[in-house]
């Protein structure tokens, strides 16, 4: 009998793969972080022992949820005029509210709240884009989900660096600290090519090449913007 870290019993487990059914009474086994099988639970009680076995007789198992794509400390910022097109939205109301309340202390409120809805839902990743990522990605790891923390960069300058440069030299910090860590991840996260140089822009786009690193960017976000691009590139 092989001794494993974990079993998960489910009345139902949802394996998300193709071609595979909804299976019942089945059970996760987990051993050193990672799924190492899944099997009827009158089997896996003869193959398996472990440290920690739950039970969840009325649950479906299911891989996490993902958010794709989200700002996690203007989960402070929710319901802000959210009715409005986005240029007024952003330079009318949230460029001017982060300019006021902006700062460590309401990012690490704003992302354990977001956090905390997350995990109750059902998400177990998220992809961030926001100022003080360092704050986040110590959440994120502390709490133990799995995170992207974006590296942002606009041109203009807020309490958390003063231009381009800077905030792309402070990603690169990030990421040197966190290049280890399972748990969190660091890609590049330019805002949009309405807040960010064309310079910056070819600069990040040279370094995620150089460190195979992936890029999170508001791109043709409104028909302004399409129309904006087409005139300028064809």
């Amino acid at each position: 009998m092989k001794s494993v870290d974990t079993i998960l019993h489910g009345r139902w487990v949802l394996p998300i793969t193709e071609n595979d059914p909804i299976l019942e009474n089945h059970c996760i086994v987990i051993d050193d972080g990672r799924v190492f099988a899944i099997l009827p639970s009158t089997q896996a009680r003869q193959e398996f022992s472990a440290t920690i076995e739950t039970h969840y007789d009325n649950h479906l198992l299911m891989p996490g949820l993902i958010n794709a794509h989200t700002h996690s400390p203007m989960s402070l910022f929710r319901g802000i005029c959210d009715d409005l097109p986005l240029d007024e939205w952003l330079n009318g109301h949230i460029w001017p509210a982060e300019a006021k309340w902006m700062s460590d202390e309401f990012v690490n409120d704003g992302s354990q709240l977001a956090i905390a809805e997350m995990l109750r839902a059902g998400t177990t990743c998220f992809n961030d884009m926001y100022f003080f990522p360092e704050v986040t990605a110590r959440l994120a790891r502390d709490i133990g989900i799995r995170a992207c923390i974006g590296l942002i960069a606009v041109d203009f300058p807020s309490v958390w660096a003063s231009n381009a440069n800077e905030y792309i030299d402070r990603g690169l910090e990030l990421r040197d600290k966190f290049r280890s860590d399972s748990l969190i991840h660091t890609p590049f996260a330019p805002h949009s090519p309405s807040t960010l140089s064309d310079e910056a822009l070819c600069r990040i786009r040279v370094l995620a090449d150089e460190m195979d690193l992936p890029v999170h960017i508001h791109l043709h976000e409104t028909a302004g913007e399409i129309e904006h691009s087409m005139q300028t590139w064809g």
